[in-house]
């Protein structure tokens, strides 16, 4: 059995209890960050589990290794570095070969930065689209974003926070003057939701450059008109 477990995407203490219990139980954990996921444990008083290194670059080659082991009955969790797994993150492949080979999967809700950054804007959330990262070259996240320019959606993106000043002047270049929101830090202390037209954050974020875990939404049904 593969569970899929999401985990804080900062504050510790947002994690299920039904995912505690599988974590106690299960034989193998696969994660992003180790050590990450090791100090998840312990801030829980979990025991300690055998961990497998599964990311971005090693996913491909770690693949049979995982199938054998869940085939020989293992109980395995994947963990990514802060949310739900799969979402932007190693883990759809995985999934995919398990239902090829026959292997039960569950996923274990829980947080995500896509909804909780949704929900906190405070924008329309019976529509949306989720982007992930864009492409960090110019033409490409133009290309990317026009599209979008007729759309009467909700966007979600992930981004760095050294790259939020050029994807606010995209949007505004691209989309028009739409209202957004740049939601930093989420559910930790130094949380921030900072709502306004691309000026207005260029602007703001001029004076205070943003730091940690950043998404960013933006309400392409809104007009300045």
């Amino acid at each position: 059995m593969l569970y899929l477990i999401a985990t804080p995407i900062g504050n510790l203490q947002d994690i299920t209890l039904r995912a505690l219990t599988v974590l106690r139980e299960v034989d193998f954990i696969l994660a992003e960050d180790t050590r990450r996921s090791g100090l998840l444990l312990k801030y829980h008083n979990l025991p300690k589990k055998p961990f497998i290194s599964f990311f971005e670059h090693n996913e491909e080659k770690r693949l049979p290794y995982i199938i054998s082991l869940l085939k020989k009955g293992k109980r395995i969790a994947l963990l990514s570095n802060a949310g739900t797994p799969c979402i932007s993150d190693p883990g759809y492949k995985l999934v995919r070969r398990c239902y090829q080979e026959g292997i039960k999967v569950e996923s274990l809700p829980g947080p995500s930065a896509v909804i909780n950054a949704l929900l906190l804007s405070g924008f329309p959330t019976d529509s949306f689209f989720f982007l992930g990262f864009l492409p960090r070259k110019k033409g490409e996240l133009q290309k990317k974003l026009l599209p979008l320019k007729e759309a009467k959606t909700t966007l979600i993106i992930f981004e760095s926070p050294q790259r939020i000043k050029r994807l606010l002047i995209q949007v505004r270049d691209v989309l028009g003057e739409k209202k957004c929101a740049v939601v930093r830090e989420m559910t930790k202390f130094y949380q921030e939701v900072k709502i306004g037209y691309p000026e207005e954050l260029l602007t703001y974020f001029e004076k205070n450059p943003p730091r940690g875990e950043v998404t960013v939404i933006v309400d392409t049904r809104s007009s300045k008109d």
